[in-house]
């Protein structure tokens, strides 16, 4: 690795860094996912960079909705907020054993810890009055009603089925921030915010709220609110693509917030994919910069190529503010 130009960075890890080549979700399959993550971000680490993990967690989330369908007629289904905060639990423990092997195997001296994160959003975000974000499996008709009488929403999708669909509000804050910052100041390698953190609202106290939060917009957040100088957002594809699945195809390598605000805008990248990768990395880098804070730099790139995106060796979609 060369002349490393980072010194904080959060590394959000893609839904194929959890999961197996063939999109496998079984424990095993999960872990090994995870040791290969682990050891590309162990090379960040080695770099002397700070490091901050966010991860997804669909696979993991809709395991839960279908154990909550099957089990419905013999103990109440889970709340969708318990479903992210026990799957936070779970891949951030396994991916902080992985870790924890991972940098030792480096001769290196850190620890890692894994924290579940809230996250706030408003109570009167406009997402709550129409809700799109799918989640879970396909139903048929009479399956679904059973679940719209305990006041979930579906949406018939047509021959597949009716499927689920959930608010997904604009993340305003990361309740956790301060202990995770505090635990980088210690010198760990923080695993946190997955799936976005667990959605909260105001109140006395703050409680969940049945929503999910975009993995990469929580990210960018978080990012900024830890002052990190580097965001790495990790999928499935090298660079963000204009005129996807078209024989215009193209990738983009460095570009201006001007330049990927022109492509979002002409509709190139797919809210369900892409499109808010694109966001994460555009909200990071933009907006004042405070005299003190460090230049921001947002890459989207595949997991592989993780550790160079951090040295400023990037194979991917880089972003300066």
């Amino acid at each position: 690795m060369r002349g490393v130009t980072s010194r904080r960075a959060v590394i959000a890890l893609g839904g194929n860094a959890m999961t197996g080549p063939d999109g496998s979700a079984t424990p095993a399959a999960q872990r090994a996912a995870l040791a290969v993550a682990a050891e590309a971000v162990a090379a960040v680490v080695a770099a002397g960079v700070e490091v901050v993990l966010t991860h997804g967690n669909g696979p993991q989330v809709g395991n839960l909705l279908v154990k909550n369908e099957m089990a419905a007629a013999v103990v109440p289904p889970v709340p969708l907020d318990w479903c992210v905060a026990q799957t936070q639990a779970t891949v951030g423990f396994t991916l902080a054993d992985e870790l924890d092997a991972a940098l030792a195997a480096r001769g290196l001296d850190r620890r890692t810890a894994a924290l579940v994160t809230r996250t706030l959003v408003d109570a009167d975000d406009p997402h709550f009055a129409a809700p799109s974000k799918p989640v879970g499996r396909y139903l048929p008709a009479a399956e679904a009603a059973r679940f719209t009488a305990l006041g979930q929403h579906w949406q018939d999708r047509g021959p597949r089925g009716w499927r689920r669909v959930v608010a997904s509000p604009e993340p305003r804050s990361v309740v956790d921030a301060p202990a995770i910052a505090a635990l980088v100041a210690a010198g760990f390698v923080v695993v946190c915010a997955g799936g976005g953190g667990v959605p909260v609202v105001e109140g006395a106290p703050l409680h969940g709220v049945e929503t999910v939060v975009d993995k990469d917009l929580t990210a960018a957040l978080l990012a900024r609110e830890l002052g990190a100088d580097t965001l790495v957002v990790a999928t499935d594809v090298p660079h963000v693509v204009v005129g996807w699945g078209t024989d215009a195809a193209r990738p983009l390598g460095r570009v201006t917030p001007a330049e990927l605000r022109a492509h979002a805008a002409a509709g190139e990248f797919d809210g369900g994919s892409m499109g808010p990768k694109v966001e994460a990395a555009l909200r990071f880098v933009e907006g004042p910069v405070d005299g003190l804070a460090p230049p921001r730099r947002a890459v989207v790139t595949s997991l592989d190529t993780i550790a160079d995106a951090v040295t400023g060796d990037a194979v991917g979609t880089v972003l300066t503010a």
